[in-house]
């Protein structure tokens, strides 16, 4: 399976469509999003192309392919316009026996994990993506954000396929 994961979408149709545009391209079987997919949030300034209606029904059309958790800015309304559940604070799937902990960040990330056991952590929440292996082996991905990329950094999301993680810049 290949993985299409991406966190902090901020409401953003321009930078779905980007997102999407890349998913269907490259043949992804699932999108993972990772929190705060509809609100911008109050520290945030509103973004390109903010429109969290379109993105829930954009996102409904392939709610068969999404798996989603909570970011710190998604609440019970944004759940309301969504068809797929979001409201967890983390989830794990299992690949090709690997296991693979989507998050947002806020809650758990390297620094706590609480005895979740696995192969690899993806998150966001920080805006920054990083990718790097523990001296455990285990892949740490913080995605970035397609939307409000931080420290200088571009637009980014990551694909995991077959035990490899890339970041990809938007």
């Amino acid at each position: 399976m290949k993985y299409l994961i991406v966190s902090d979408i901020h409401g953003s149709l321009t930078a779905l469509q980007k997102v999407l545009d890349y998913f269907q391209r490259n043949e992804c079987d699932m999108l993972c999003l990772l929190g705060d997919i509809l609100n911008f949030g109050p520290r945030n300034s509103i973004p390109e192309g903010h429109n969290p209606q379109e993105v829930a029904k954009l996102l409904n059309t392939i709610s068969s392919k999404v798996v989603a958790i909570r970011g710190n800015c998604d609440s019970e309304v944004d759940q309301m316009l969504l068809n797929f559940p979001i409201m967890s604070s983390y989830t794990m799937l299992v690949d090709e026996g690997k296991r693979l902990l989507l998050t947002h960040g806020h809650i758990y990330n390297p620094e706590n994990t609480t005895n979740l056991d696995f192969d690899a952590l993806f998150f966001g929440h920080t805006h920054v993506p990083q990718l790097y292996k523990t001296k455990e082996g285990k892949i740490i991905c913080n995605t970035g954000s397609v939307t409000f990329p931080k420290e200088g950094n571009p637009p980014t999301f990551a694909v995991y396929e077959s035990g490899k993680v890339k970041v990809i810049k938007l």
